[in-house]
């Protein structure tokens, strides 16, 4: 176990509420990206066409930064059916039979391991693909071979938020402790962001990140008490994989976590939707980020499975981020910009993105946790209803935990 530094909060933040649409709420319909680009820039004024051009480069960009990272890290990471970035020659079988497992063998797919999912119930066995196959040539030779089976490769998740330069130290706002176990996904946070404990489940992890930092020193910020971090980056350069993911939620439900926060974006993964709904089948909340790669881009995962809450960002002046991306539903908004969090030195840095917004909701959930359907009440009656009338797809059902942001 790990208690180390000081991220102390004070004393008297409004403890209004939290929950979500995980709980039973209708979904929030998404319309056309054209719509939310203009709904996002309705309030910018003269400063709307330059982002709005800068808005439509970003699905280009994510694009370039994959084949940026595909081409450094040749020997870990392939494109697989679909294109995405993955763990280089492996596939994953979720609860494989011995039949599935012993026709993959006759193929040519070797059984690297079987395992189990602690904490949830699953099985995954990993399979090396025949020799000289391309990722995504195996993976469709596969899916041909066992109908219906759940095949997927061992897909990357990418951090949804960026820090600047150093700011100054400020007083902390005021939190409510939050006594409710808050487990988080991400990368380890520096020694001086004192969580209750970090746990590796990548090569070299765990290894401070400032990412993780910063979102783990939301979360405290915000009063959470009992953090857990599991490290699913540390050194390796297939870090964020799906299987790392499924193995860190396993652990943390194990470990009594109540509501998980996940500030992670990647394509949709056969294991980790599995992983996902054993955790919520057994009463964990999971809260998400929609990423940065603007509303161009493909729905993010995980706040795009069932039940997931979906998190945006706002600015300071409630505008929502232009860069946000999308799920399939949204549900929250909450700050994620104009703001500062730790870094993995423990310095206070400016901080922007859906990331830092995730652990706010997280943690005005676990405030809020009790009886589901009181939680989700809470937390709807702290959303202040910001763009169109209700719920709708830039704001969600509104921001909550407004309060929440440290600017000195």
């Amino acid at each position: 176990m790990r208690r180390t530094g000081i991220m102390a909060a004070g004393a008297t933040l409004a403890l209004s509420a939290p929950a979500a649409a995980q709980l039973g709420l209708p979904q929030v319909p998404l319309p056309r990206v054209g719509g939310i680009v203009a709904q996002a820039t309705s309030t910018l004024g003269d400063t709307a066409a330059p982002v709005i051009a800068s808005a439509s480069e970003l699905a280009r960009d994510r694009l370039q930064r994959i084949d940026d990272l595909v081409r450094r890290h040749r020997e870990a990471i392939e494109r697989d059916l679909l294109g995405q970035p993955a763990r280089r020659g492996e596939l994953l079988l979720t609860d494989p039979t011995p039949e599935q497992t012993a026709k993959a063998e006759g193929s040519g797919f070797r059984v690297v391991a079987r395992e189990g999912i602690e904490g949830l119930g699953l099985s995954v066995a990993r399979l090396q693909i025949p020799k000289g196959a391309p990722l995504g040539a195996a993976e469709k030779k596969l899916e041909t071979l066992l109908p219906g089976a759940e095949i997927g490769s061992d897909v990357l998740h990418f951090q949804a938020g960026r820090s600047a330069d150093s700011g100054p130290v400020a007083t902390s706002f005021a939190a409510h402790p939050i006594s409710i176990p808050v487990g988080l996904i991400d990368g380890a946070p520096g020694s001086q962001v004192a969580v209750r404990e970090a746990r590796g489940f990548a090569k070299g992890a765990p290894f401070s990140s400032n990412h993780g930092s910063a979102v783990a020193s939301l979360l405290l910020q915000a009063g959470a008490r009992e953090v857990r971090v599991a490290d699913i980056y540390g050194t390796d350069p297939a870090g964020g994989n799906a299987l790392a993911l499924a193995r860190g939620l396993g652990w943390l439900v194990a470990q009594g976590a109540r509501v998980v926060t996940i500030s992670l974006v990647g394509p949709p993964s056969p294991l980790v939707a599995r992983a996902v709904a054993a955790a919520q089948q057994r009463g964990v909340a999971i809260v998400a980020a929609v990423g940065n790669d603007g509303p161009a881009a493909p729905p993010s995962y995980p706040a795009s499975y069932p039940g997931v809450i979906a998190v945006t960002a706002v600015d300071g002046r409630n505008r929502p981020l232009i860069e946000a991306g999308r799920a399939n539903h949204l549900d929250y908004a909450a700050p994620g910009a104009d703001m500062l969090a730790a870094d993995a030195r423990g310095r206070w840095v400016r901080v922007r993105g859906t990331s830092y917004a995730a652990p706010l909701v997280a943690a005005r959930l676990a405030a809020a946790w009790g009886p589901r359907d009181a939680a989700v009440i809470r937390l709807n009656r702290e959303a202040r209803d910001l763009g169109a009338h209700g719920a709708d797809p830039v704001f969600g059902r509104g921001v909550v935990c407004e309060s929440c942001r440290r600017v000195k």
